[in-house]
């Protein structure tokens, strides 16, 4: 158990010890859920008078949405940082490593927890500076469990894209799909204001469970009827694209 978290942890400082030697790279997910949050809200700032809004204003809804932008950013970056190390050879010599491959997926994508921090604390500065008002500790820290949460099951399924491309090419498909995961959600407007079509593609999203509990705090007060969805929908996306990744990972050079 030691050696496998002195993997881990090793793993994990090599990933963040990346923002600080290439920080152009990592400046885009950073920023983007911000100008998102300023953007939205300056051209979309009235719809939160219209009736069915939970939300008295809309920078208070659209807040939840781009912690979640970049929690989905932040795990496709973990896969294109892989892929840019399979092609290099580098992950090739870390296989032939005595650690259990379990422990080295851990490592490779327990970066992503922890680098999902970045933008979500510039985001909140921001929002607050703005004048968004301070959804509660509880709250907040819900929202940090839901957003490392999103950020490592996006990080699992960019492992299993990188792991079958091989190639920083395929970084557009890991990006896309966390990216429509988000927006195809409850993200610009509540459920029954949502076009039918999109309505019924919100209402089975798993991520739409997680986007509500996030948003519990900036648009009212917490409930448990609102929480146990967004874990259970973390949980599950955890299960099941960790398992896709762990059974992917036992594969490389079998």
């Amino acid at each position: 158990m030691r050696a496998s978290l002195s993997v881990i942890r090793a793993l994990v400082v090599r990933a963040l010890n990346e923002i600080t030697r290439v920080p152009g790279a990592a400046l885009p997910g950073v920023l983007a859920p911000t100008i998102f949050l300023i953007g939205m809200s300056g051209v979309f700032g009235e719809a939160a008078r219209l009736p069915g809004f939970d939300a008295t204003d809309f920078r208070t809804f659209v807040v939840p949405v781009g912690l979640l932008q970049g929690a989905a950013f932040t795990g496709a970056a973990t896969g294109v940082n892989l892929a840019r190390d399979i092609e290099r050879g580098w992950f090739d010599r870390l296989m032939v490593c005595p650690a259990p491959r379990t422990t080295i997926l851990l490592g490779i994508v327990a970066s992503a927890a922890l680098r999902a921090l970045l933008p979500a604390t510039f985001l909140l500065v921001v929002a607050f500076a703005l004048g968004t008002d301070f959804p509660g500790v509880g709250a907040l820290a819900l929202d940090v469990v839901l957003v490392m949460g999103l950020a490592t099951a996006v990080a699992f399924y960019s492992v299993l894209v990188a792991l079958r491309f091989r190639t920083q090419q395929a970084a557009p498909l890991m990006q896309a799909v966390g990216f429509i995961a988000v927006l195809f959600t409850t993200a610009y407007a509540p459920k029954e204001l949502l076009a039918g079509w999109l309505r019924a593609i919100a209402t089975v999203n798993p991520v739409t469970f997680v986007l509500e509990g996030v948003r519990q705090g900036f648009t009212g007060g917490v409930t448990w009827g609102d929480t146990w969805p967004a874990l259970l929908a973390v949980f599950g996306l955890l299960a099941v694209l960790g398992g896709l990744a762990t059974r992917r990972l036992g594969r490389v050079g079998v």
